[in-house]
């Protein structure tokens, strides 16, 4: 079934197209959450949550861009509310943030994508809520201080050190002998 005729089901009301659209998405927007929210019951709220706004607003999907794209930003505008009802809080620093510099690339591939995942979500609310909102999702900085009602240097910052920890760890992890470093 084509992404148009799920939608047009669902729009119908059909349970079935409804099952199938949120079959086909869960996994995907289930993953986004769980990159926002450290716990798994409140990334499965969220992902609740999210699909009953992409239910209740499929008629305003415009069939501009990819449905995917479409539900994924009703994701992370969702989580977003929940984090910044937590008050994280962001502290700016002076410096820009630098581009991956070779040695963070080289520390990349020396690590799988799991355990990469692993550290991304171990980072503290501030850093990897910047860090997905930049580098997974394609975010610029204006445009995530905006979301998240901070300044873009302060979005700025906090992906800064969100890559110099990541960069700590992943040295660290490269440190350890390999039984020890999943």
């Amino acid at each position: 079934m084509t992404d148009l005729e799920l939608i047009q089901g669902c729009l119908k009301g059909n349970a079935r197209s409804q099952r199938w659209l949120f079959d086909k998405f869960a996994g995907k927007m289930m993953t986004v959450c769980r990159r926002y929210l450290r716990d798994p019951k409140e990334a499965e709220d969220i992902l609740q949550e999210a699909f009953i706004k992409v239910f209740m607003s499929l008629s305003r999907y415009r069939h501009e861009g990819s449905l995917e794209g479409w539900i994924r930003r009703i994701v992370v505008h969702t989580a977003l509310r929940v984090l910044q009802k937590k008050k994280i809080q962001w502290a700016d620093i002076e410096q820009e943030a630098d581009t991956l510099q070779s040695d963070d690339i080289d520390a990349l591939a020396a690590i799988s994508a799991e355990e990469l995942l692993r550290l991304i979500s171990d980072l503290p609310d501030g850093y990897r809520i910047v860090f997905n909102l930049s580098v997974v999702e394609g975010y610029d900085h204006k445009e995530i201080a905006s979301m998240l009602n901070i300044t873009p240097v302060t979005s700025r910052s906090q992906l800064l050190k969100a890559r110099k920890a990541l960069q700590t760890q992943i040295e660290n992890l490269k440190k350890l002998p390999k039984k020890y470093a999943s």
